[in-house]
């Protein structure tokens, strides 16, 4: 049976450190204490000297083992401390006469090198941090294992809700598993902010104590897509005003020139009241598309805003006076002052009660008489109601009504696009294009748990 080596046991340093010290003297005190022997002096002489010169070999051991050993312990101890991250400790005697003393003076060069670079990493850190915080863009990095581990205030924002409950929860269950799982520089959609929203997703990786991370940055390009899609409208809208109004006014004229010489022609009854019917039709159809270019044409010389500061409850009053189909609620919120266009926000705010009132007007349909006979009765008076809150240096202003709500809401703020037998659908683009250029926003949502829609005015307060 073929035996394991034994592992030789070393002696701790400190320990070699004396032995040898001893050692070195051992020769010397043989030789003095032989030449001291040899002398005529008395045995207690002798003694005395023999025990004085084992005395003084054990101080000089003493002091050489002191000497060797503690400016290295003292090294180990900042050495230690350097590696627990305290940059205090400084190492004694450092000089460039001797080693030891260059050993110092690297270790503590070493420490000053270490206690600068932590205080850079703490000040970007702080400065990453701010940045982040700053960023209007919500930004998220999450695990391999699609575990949220950092969100920016704008990233709150926009799943409403703290970081403290989102930290530790999976990208599905915030609702960015989309997100996640799409390809850098692609569009996705967020139920969680908006059914209209589009957001450009930026992905990159990272690294944090040698685990990827995925780093995902939104850019909200809901706003710049419509912006490119109003001037499209507004593009088509121009070409075809000014090909149609070109057509419409010779139209009209020769429609009323022959109107005028019906009177010279030699016709009987039934053939002078059929051409005058027929020319009747065609001056009034000329003059309603002449109308309808018009209102259109509203999309595409909307101009911009006169911003003054003007408060909101006078606007809110005027409006809610205007419409007299129905009672208009005003539930009242904080006093605030705008800086924007009244004119404008006044318009755009008489289009939405105006839809709210319209909806609540609107005809039964076969599910509200379904509700009817179960005693869920329709109140046909049922008020809109306009209330406002403050939050974050904006008001947000709703109009709620009892109406059947929105059957398609993606489609509410396409041009041209109407539920309504008599609508334009130029009513809610034209008042998303005002919000907007006063830097709000607008949402259409159907109420929660009751009847009718819901309208979400997004405007900032003035600085």
């Amino acid at each position: 049976m073929q035996r394991s080596p034994r592992k030789r046991v070393r002696a701790p340093y400190e320990r070699r450190v004396t032995f040898y010290s001893f050692l070195a003297a051992v020769p010397g005190i043989i030789v003095s204490g032989i030449l001291i022997w040899l002398q005529s002096w008395s045995t207690e002489s002798k003694l005395a000297l023999s025990f004085l010169e084992i005395f003084v070999w054990w101080v000089l051991t003493l002091a050489l083992h002191e000497q060797v050993v503690r400016p290295i312990q003292t090294l180990a101890n900042v050495v230690a401390a350097l590696r627990e991250e305290d940059y205090s400790f400084r190492a004694r005697g450092a000089a460039t006469d001797d080693a030891l003393g260059e050993l110092s003076m690297e270790v503590n060069a070493l420490a000053d090198l270490l206690a600068d670079q932590r205080v850079r990493a703490i000040e970007a850190t702080a400065l990453l941090r701010r940045v982040v915080e700053a960023i209007d863009a919500p930004l998220f990095a999450f695990d391999p294992d699609a575990v949220l581990k950092l969100v920016n205030p704008a990233g709150e924002r926009l799943l409403q809700q703290p970081s403290v409950r989102l930290i530790g929860r999976t990208a599905a269950e915030v609702g960015l598993a989309e997100c996640l799982a799409a390809a850098n520089e692609s569009l996705v959609s967020l139920p969680v902010n908006s059914p209209n929203s589009r957001w450009l997703v930026g992905q990159s990786k990272f690294r944090e104590k040698g685990v990827p991370h995925t780093l995902i940055v939104l850019s909200d390009v809901s706003r710049a897509l419509r912006g490119e899609e109003r001037k499209a409208w507004q593009r088509l809208i121009r070409v075809l005003g000014h090909e149609l109004n070109n057509s419409l006014a010779p139209i009209k004229s020769i429609a009323g020139s022959l109107g005028a010489r019906l009177s010279q022609m030699d016709l009987n009854p039934e053939e002078r009241h059929d051409f005058e019917r027929g020319l009747e039709i065609i001056e009034a159809r000329s003059a309603a598309l002449n109308r309808f270019l018009q209102a259109y044409r509203q999309l595409a010389q909307m101009p911009p805003p006169m911003a003054k500061k003007v408060a909101l409850l006078p606007i809110v009053e005027r409006v809610a006076f205007l419409e007299t189909r129905l009672p208009v609620k005003i539930t009242r919120g904080p006093d605030v002052t705008l800086m924007v266009d009244p004119d404008q926000i006044e318009q755009m705010l008489i289009n939405l009660v105006r839809n709210a009132v319209e909806a609540v007007l609107e005809p039964a349909t076969g599910d509200d008489l379904l509700l009817e006979s179960e005693g869920c009765q329709r109140a046909a008076t049922s008020p809109v109601t306009i209330n406002w809150t403050v939050e974050d240096q904006n008001v947000i202003l709703t109009i709620d009504d009892d109406g059947p709500g929105l059957m398609n809401p993606s489609n509410a703020f396409v041009p041209f696009y109407t539920t309504k037998p008599e609508g334009s659908g130029i009513g809610l683009a034209l008042s998303r294009q005002i919000a907007e250029a006063h830097k709000g926003s607008i949402e259409l949502s159907n109420r929660d748990g009751s009847r009718g829609c819901q309208v979400r005015l997004t405007l900032p307060l003035a600085g």
